[in-house]
């Protein structure tokens, strides 16, 4: 009997948009904000510009996706499993206020939550069950993040040079900026808002720093 060929698989526009979507989740940033750190006009990956005046398709280059990749440092093989993957599922995951997270006793020495009782929000998964949200109050983080939005961290996610994490200091202070540089030795971050610019931090300031993963805003 003879075998019939399997019908090849064609990606879809909103396959492709939404594995662009995604991976601008992973380097917690908006759609534009991801194709302004690719050098790209800010206007490239908005909704606005998936579809022509005329109701046609329209479907990102293969250059704005290569240098998207780059800026989120990210290889074409996570890219196609972007593509692949199904919506990210709920969790649960503790709420906390930057007043809170600066108390003692609510973190170990791993930026894990080792305090009890705190309100329960859901989010996309972190894929880390020590992952937790923290719900930004005032203006002190503008432009990154303004109040009430809720950034997700994940103390358990590889940190690299230029992500956005959150710094607990010995001295109990709470720091959201980008990763600047880390050795055994200094921690360069660079702050948001009204307590930004360089931050070197001695190894022995740092109580924990950890990732975050994804922003509501």
């Amino acid at each position: 009997m003879a075998r019939h060929a399997k019908t090849p698989r064609i990606l879809t526009h909103e396959q492709i948009w939404t594995a662009l979507d995604r991976l601008a989740a992973r380097a917690s940033l908006s759609p534009s904000g991801l194709a302004r750190r690719a050098g790209l006009d800010a206007t490239t990956f908005n909704k606005s510009k998936r579809v022509t005046p005329d109701g046609r398709e329209r479907w990102p280059s293969t250059e704005s996706i290569a240098k998207a990749l780059a800026a989120a440092d990210t290889s074409i093989d996570t890219f196609v499993q972007l593509i692949g993957d199904g919506p990210r599922p709920a969790a649960s995951v503790s709420l906390l206020t930057l007043a809170q997270a600066a108390q003692r006793g609510h973190f170990d020495e791993h930026g894990h939550l080792a305090g009890k009782g705190f309100d329960k929000l859901t989010l996309p998964s972190a894929d880390d069950e020590h992952a937790f949200a923290l719900e930004i109050s005032g203006s002190l983080h503008e432009p990154a993040y303004r109040d009430g939005d809720v950034v997700l961290v994940s103390p358990s996610t590889a940190i690299r040079r230029g992500d956005r994490v959150v710094v607990k200091t010995s001295g109990g202070e709470v720091l959201l900026g980008e990763l600047k540089r880390r050795t055994a030795k200094v921690l360069e971050l660079a702050a948001f808002g009204a307590a930004g610019g360089d931050r070197a931090l001695a190894a022995g300031e740092v109580e924990w720093i950890a990732r975050i993963v994804w922003v509501r805003q």
